[in-house]
């Protein structure tokens, strides 16, 4: 069955690249037209545009820190004037800065917060605002709104070294679903998807040689994940054939967190 998403606008932050790139594809392959959000790089960002159009698509990049909140009205504020409305967000802004819990400093568990959490909430909020503006769509989308959080397998499994990463997934999860209980009456789908192991340029030193043979010990189903699954996920969730799926977290792994080393009794 093919999707259509055809004359539907999609946002996605972080985008130049990784999971993004591949939504902000999937979204405009399926029908809509796409915001390409980057935060410090536009290059990657209007090449994806550019690939966009040559298939025949449409998508403009707009630069934003999503972790500000000045940033998100203006990154809304250029995707109205653009298109006009607003009928999908994929909120998918992330990064990284590890280190042990005892090591880590305050500039790095802050920064990790207010990009994948803070972020994430300043998102929400305008879409959810922008989709109560311009009311219902029927004529699109049996929903009026759908928000696509990009959380992590480590919503649910602890990651040593990584406590701030793993705190802000952990967030995002009940952020997603305290705001799908609040807006859920207002027919506003919001949900989350959870990737485990994926293959793209950030993981490329995890997901080869020897470390992709010890990184398959924790994935049951026996294969590193593609963007293309990630991104099908989020045209599916964009879509009205998820449409009674709200409030929940699809997770995307391959088995991971069903913790594969208890197989055989811990």
């Amino acid at each position: 069955m093919q999707i259509s998403l055809d004359k539907q606008v999609a946002l996605v932050t972080g985008a130049s690249s990784g999971l993004g790139a591949a939504a902000a594809k999937a979204l405009a392959a399926a029908g809509a037209a796409v915001v390409v959000n980057y935060n410090s790089h536009a290059e990657p960002a209007e090449r994806l545009v550019a690939e966009i159009r040559e298939a025949g698509g449409k998508a403009i990049a707009v630069g934003a820190d999503v972790s500000k909140e000045d940033d998100v009205e203006r990154l809304f504020a250029a995707t109205i004037d653009t298109y006009g409305a607003l009928d999908i967000l994929v909120a998918n802004s992330g990064l990284q800065r590890d280190a042990a819990t005892v090591d880590m400093t305050l500039a790095d568990w802050n920064k990790v917060i207010e990009v994948n959490l803070t972020g994430q909430f300043l998102c929400a909020r305008a879409a959810l605002r922008q989709f109560q503006k311009q009311g219902p769509r029927s004529w699109l989308s049996r929903a009026a709104g759908k928000i696509i959080h990009m959380s992590s397998v480590h919503q649910l499994i602890p990651w040593a070294g990584h406590v701030n990463y793993a705190a802000s997934k952990g967030g995002i999860d009940l952020l997603m679903r305290s705001i799908a209980q609040e807006v859920g009456e207002q027919r506003i789908r919001v949900n989350s998807i959870a990737p485990g192991a994926i293959r793209t340029a950030i993981n490329e030193e995890n997901t080869q040689g020897d470390a992709e043979k010890k990184l398959l010990e924790l994935i049951p189903y026996g294969r590193v994940g593609e963007v293309d699954d990630v991104a099908n996920a989020v045209v599916w969730l964009a879509s009205d054939l998820s449409d009674y799926v709200h409030g929940t977290t699809l997770f995307i792994d391959g088995g991971m967190s069903l913790y594969p080393g208890f197989r055989n009794n811990g």
